[in-house]
């Protein structure tokens, strides 16, 4: 067995690099064995990439990163001069959606009625009621913002690091608050990779030099590369924002809420046969102090009902005049940016400003929907106390690499709260 195990694989270097269209370098783009995620790594700035693995000539190595095709490649195929190129796919709704202009008129508002139930009858017929239990990479990266001080550099703001995350999740159909389904996260495996240069440029920027404090205060007389690395462990883990990513936007409650409310939703047609069903909804809370508003997009089949994409964007802007501590699940959101720990604890949260473009891509198996893919970018500006500014910009995305429907039970508690070492990677 063990001399037909060793026929079969082989341990092995597997190197490339990755570019786009335009013969550009893509940067953190992430590659991995389909049947083992935790093996991949992430390309450097120049878009090159190595790993070792033990693995069939035939075994599928994913190449991915947020706003473009997935790609999939044989392990057999992959030399040292080999060049992969993705392809565009922006994330969000990006084609054009010409919402409808709404009408007052009475029998539009059946129409839209009509319209609307018939959507959710087919969302109660093809998303399950069911557990089910989905294995996901989830590739969470970090940007310095488009602050002043990064702007004479770059306009766009320049990605640190990337947190991977391997992990498992069991969803629960309506066995969450009001009736919505409980998500429960199981991370497995952590890797965070960084440039050692470019992160020590946003520590310096957004975390009043964090990094020379750490060295004068606690840390002995070591190597740049050390330092960097206690840095970047000293991160609490971006698992907040890998567990919301797939918690957020339950599409079929979200949509049963809203469809008494016609009078918020328009429609619109586009091509190869979809329609767009858009919900708009605006909050505002505390004399204006925090106002979100948001838009569902459900994109049908025009014939069947059927939704096969979902989109969400929204807009938040919250001012409060002499600030709020946050709470610690709060804080660990920012935490991202690597804030000290004496700026976490002065910290007083005034004004926020930002948006947050989401979408689904849905799968079917058993002849039920569920999920395949999610992608998010957060673009926020956060002021608080002593003018501190912190942009917050965040892109990730969320990949099922495997679908469980059946035998499926809750997670024990113990795995879900088990904090998950993370391996730090620096890239070059």
């Amino acid at each position: 067995m063990k001399v037909f195990l060793f026929i079969l694989a082989f341990v092995s270097t597997f190197a490339g690099r990755v570019i786009d269209q335009k013969g550009e370098p893509i940067a953190y783009a992430t590659v991995y064995p389909e049947i083992a995620p935790e093996w991949g790594t992430a390309t450097n700035n120049d878009g090159f990439f190595r790993f070792d693995a033990n693995l069939t000539k035939d075994s599928r190595i994913i190449v991915s990163y947020i706003g473009y095709e997935k790609k999939v490649v044989l392990a057999q195929t992959l030399q040292t001069d080999s060049v992969i190129v993705l392809t565009e796919q922006p994330i969000a709704l990006e084609e054009t959606v010409v919402a409808a202009k709404a009408s007052k008129q009475r029998n539009k508002r059946k129409q839209m009625a009509s319209l609307l139930h018939a959507v959710y009858v087919k969302l109660e017929e093809e998303f399950p009621d069911n557990n089910a239990q989905y294995q996901v990479v989830s590739d969470v990266r970090m940007n310095c913002g488009a602050n002043r001080a990064l702007e004479a550099k770059n306009a766009e703001g320049s990605t640190w690091g990337m947190e991977q995350m391997i992990a498992n999740i069991v969803v629960l159909p309506e066995q969450g608050a009001q009736g919505r389904d409980s998500v429960q996260f199981q991370g497995r495996f952590c890797k965070r990779f960084f440039d050692a240069r470019k992160r020590a440029e946003a520590d310096s920027l957004l975390a009043g030099d964090a990094l020379e404090r750490m060295e004068k205060k606690s840390a002995p007389k070591g190597t740049p590369a050390n330092m960097l690395r206690r840095a970047a462990n000293a991160v609490d883990s971006g698992v907040v924002v890998h567990y919301a990513l797939f918690a957020i936007g339950n599409m079929r409650y979200d949509f049963e809420q809203a469809m008494t409310d016609t009078k918020h939703w328009t429609v619109s047609n586009e091509s190869e046969g979809e329609t767009v069903l858009t919900h708009t909804r605006t909050v505002s809370r505390y004399l204006g102090c925090f106002k979100m508003t948001f838009q569902r997009h459900y994109i049908v089949d025009s014939r069947t009902y059927a939704v096969r994409r979902f989109s969400e964007h929204a807009e938040v802007k919250v001012t409060i005049p002499f600030g709020i501590k946050l709470n610690q699940d709060q804080l660990q959101m920012l935490n991202l940016v690597n804030m000290s720990e004496q700026q976490i604890e002065k910290f007083r949260l005034k004004k926020l400003r930002g948006n947050i473009d989401l979408n689904t891509i849905y799968q079917r198996q058993d002849g039920h929907v569920y999920t395949l893919e999610r992608n998010m970018i957060c673009n926020a500006h956060i002021l608080g106390s002593k003018n501190t500014e912190i942009p917050l910009i965040i892109k990730a995305t969320q990949r099922v690499t495997d679908l469980q429907t059946q035998n499926v039970k809750p997670l024990p508690r113990s795995q879900i709260t088990r904090r998950l070492k993370r391996e730090i990677v620096e890239i070059y």
